[in-house]
């Protein structure tokens, strides 16, 4: 393996969703999507548009108000999940990704409406039925996203996305993931690097059907596995660059599975 190291590659949960954030918005499906369902609601006129808008306003509103909600809402949500993901009871992180984002996007639409109509958010009657319809809207739309997102089979076009959080230099077939303190030394054909981020995190991110983790603290390619040698209730795994993995107890079903052991 090449001794050479980059430098350390900052990737907080803040930078991973503003990075999510900027690819959704520079798509040209998700555009198209996004126009389609301004006209729609400049149409429609839910929450109260349709009687106090004509369509050019409505129009208007809309085409300012659902891409700045729909952004901030799946900021909230990309956050959250990154956050409460694998800290606690599995439904705490959907959760958190449904409440924060109805109460972030229902703020936002309270001082949208504000602005717009010059409608403070005083009126009880007012604040309930507004706060209920974004609220209840947000938190489908927030876990269909993150069980879309968390659920769907992976289907990757291309390289694997984690080499895109690499220098150039360093993107090649992926050899190996290990956990170093609180990074993760991403390993390719082309050197190796170190990126802050959890190896589960890493590991979905390596595509589909690509490899297997085969301790808390290691992930291998499969194209890469020179030899496993059974080493009593554990293993040790040799790569093709000459480095030897070790396999946990608990992982040894998995190398079974994928033929690297006699069963």
């Amino acid at each position: 393996m090449p001794k050479e190291r980059t430098r350390y590659v900052k990737d907080s949960p803040t930078h991973s969703a503003l990075r999510e954030l900027r690819r959704t918005f520079t798509s040209p499906r998700n555009l198209a999507a996004l126009s389609g369902v301004v006209v729609f609601l400049a149409v429609s006129g839910p929450f109260g548009t349709y009687e106090t808008l004509r369509l050019p306003a409505r129009l208007a509103y809309w085409a300012f108000t659902a891409p700045l909600t729909f952004a901030l809402g799946s900021f909230t949500a990309l956050l959250c999940a990154r956050h409460f993901e694998n800290r606690g009871p599995v439904w705490l992180a959907p959760a958190m990704v449904a409440i924060c984002t109805a109460l972030s996007v229902g703020a936002l639409v309270l001082l949208l409406n504000w602005a717009a109509f010059g409608t403070a958010p005083t009126d009880t009657a007012y604040l309930g039925s507004l706060l209920a319809s974004v609220f209840i809207t947000a938190a489908i739309i927030a876990l269909a996203l993150y069980y879309t997102a968390h659920h769907m089979p992976d289907a990757p076009k291309g390289p694997p996305h984690l080499l895109q959080r690499l220098d150039y230099a360093k993107r090649g077939p992926l050899i190996s993931l290990s956990v170093q303190d609180h990074y993760v030394e991403v390993v390719t054909t082309k050197g190796a690097s170190l990126v802050l981020m959890r190896l589960s995190d890493a590991i979905k991110e390596t595509g589909s059907d690509t490899g297997l983790q085969v301790h808390r603290s290691h992930w291998v390619a499969l194209a890469q596995i020179e030899k496993v040698t059974r080493e009593g209730d554990k293993a040790r795994i040799t790569l093709k660059d000459g480095r030897d993995i070790p396999a946990s107890r608990s992982y040894i079903p998995a190398l079974k599975e994928a033929g690297l052991l006699p069963r």
